[in-house]
């Protein structure tokens, strides 16, 4: 992961060997936190395998907060449908 930003109020994070799995359900758990104004990501091109994900928050909240927590938050659901499917 880079994260390339002047503002740590808004940050792209560049997330290799990545697709629309991971950046549209990490996307829909950033955005529930109510700090966040604007998250979104892209594919650079069909052929990268990278994302480029971007996220900008309201107040003085760092923008790597709520990455960070949209990583947890999304790794605990994913959990939780492991183990309701075992």
């Amino acid at each position: 992961v880079q994260a390339d930003g002047t503002d740590g109020n808004c940050i792209t994070f560049v997330l290799h060997d990545e697709d629309h799995t991971l950046g549209n359900s990490l996307r829909y758990m950033v955005m529930k936190n109510p700090e966040v104004e604007f998250c979104g990501y892209c594919i650079t091109h069909p052929s990268e395998s990278k994302i480029n994900f971007r996220i900008q928050t309201r107040g003085a909240l760092p923008a790597v907060e709520p990455f960070r927590k949209g990583l947890n938050d999304l790794m605990g659901v994913c959990q939780h449908v492991l183990n309701t499917f075992e």
